[in-house]
């Protein structure tokens, strides 16, 4: 009898340990047909994961530490915003090379207007509206007149470059005294009055963004599920979920042990969820990727072009404009040198986050995380050292690697 009983339950363990193994197969396949399936999108996260790890190496941690991180974020807010502004432009086949001194030019504007006295809750919107009819200066060009992009832009690089020039010409550089200004980029949101040796409020806000979105991924299944669409087994979405609120809480714990989140990062972040709720839950942004995809057929099938052309440069203007009033305030001053090679770094991160080279296809969210891996590199290597011109080798050599994997798993897919 006890030998029966010892070979039904070596039977069971037997059943259960393959039943298990089995599982296990089956969730790393479906997890690596997942990874192939998506690699265009998660690149960009292992590769700003490596960057990570790589620079926390060599710095011997410098790089990860509170202060640097909350710095870097501070440092990619204007990039961030530039290069969401670009996606809707590189989205549609076009491209804007004049966002770099727009930005420049109406930073330097925004300093003036400071110093003649203005207050800044009227220098802010002023600027903005500013950015919005420049956009609508060289939109009008391309769109109604048929002036190709690339040359429309490019003559607005000279001109806004030699307008910067021209208004700070008798002062050269100005300083910005006003703090809440100075603030926008270098400030950081209020804590709760609590003693504590963490900002907790940064965390507070980082828990109820993690719940806010694995609602959103719940929601966003249920209804995938109730129109019977493809999507991974639950074991894969529970993971997924699990890496997001981890790596959230992670980056809230870190800015917490420092000052707390900065108010570049609330910008962006509003910026972030404004377009991206454009592109994905509206008319408007269906035209946007019909553009790009097939400008002819939309055509056909009653989108007005010009106007969303109009609408593409005049918001990446507006996004120049903010990312000048950023710039600025991140410095405290305009000068004749701001917004060099700002265009490019819009670019590079509009790529980096997987907008494709032939349009139609790119994401914001994906853009924040190809500036993000633009404005690490550029911290890690100051942190460490490396000479300015090995810098720009660097990211160019990224920015080449980039496009080429785009275009290899496009032609793949």
């Amino acid at each position: 009898m006890s030998t029966q009983m010892q070979l039904d339950g070596t039977k069971r363990k037997s059943f259960f340990r393959d039943r298990v193994l089995t599982g296990l197969k089956s969730f790393g396949s479906e997890l690596l047909t997942l990874v192939r399936k998506n690699i265009r999108s998660y690149a960009m996260f292992i590769a700003l994961i490596g960057i990570f790890i790589f620079f926390g190496i060599r710095t011997k941690g410098l790089f990860l530490s509170p202060r640097n991180i909350s710095d870097l974020f501070n440092q990619t807010g204007y990039v961030a915003v530039l290069a969401i502004g670009m996606t809707i432009i590189l989205i549609i086949r076009h491209i804007d090379l004049s966002v770099g001194y727009v930005a420049g030019f109406l930073g330097a504007v925004a300093a003036i207007l400071l110093k003649d006295g203005w207050p800044v809750y009227l220098v802010i919107p002023v600027v903005l509206v500013l950015g919005t009819l420049i956009g609508l200066y060289q939109g009008f060009l391309v769109a109604k007149v048929g002036v190709p992009a690339f040359v429309t832009t490019l003559a607005g690089m000279f001109i806004f470059r030699g307008l910067l020039s021209l208004i700070l010409a008798g002062t050269g550089t100005i300083i910005v005294y006003d703090e809440a200004f100075k603030a926008i980029s270098n400030g950081f949101i209020p804590d709760i009055p609590i003693e504590a040796n963490m900002h907790i409020l940064t965390l507070v806000l980082g828990a109820l963004l993690t719940i806010a979105i694995i609602y959103g991924q719940v929601r966003t299944r249920r209804t995938a599920m109730a129109y019977r669409f493809e999507v991974t087994s639950l074991a894969v979405f529970i993971l997924k979920n699990i890496l997001i609120a981890a790596a959230i809480m992670l980056v809230a714990f870190m800015l917490a042990g420092y000052k707390g989140l900065p108010w570049s990062f609330i910008i962006v972040g509003v910026v972030l969820y404004i377009y991206n709720f454009i592109l994905n839950k509206t008319r408007l942004g269906r035209y946007i990727y019909g553009i790009g995809g097939n400008v002819e057929a939309a055509e056909l099938s009653g989108v007005n072009v010009q106007r969303i052309t109009l609408f593409a440069f005049a918001s990446v203007s507006l996004m120049a404009a903010l990312g000048g009033i950023l710039f600025t305030s991140r410095l405290s001053s305009a000068s004749p040198q701001a917004g060099m090679g700002f265009e490019l770094d819009a670019i590079a991160s509009s790529y980096i986050g997987g907008v494709s080279v032939s349009g139609g296809v790119g994401k914001v969210t994906n853009t924040i995380i190809g500036a993000l891996v633009i404005t690490s590199l550029t911290n890690g290597m100051n942190i460490m050292g490396i000479d300015i011109s090995f810098q720009y080798i660097v990211k160019g050599i990224i920015f080449i690697l980039a496009v080429a994997f785009d275009i290899k798993t496009r032609k793949q897919g």
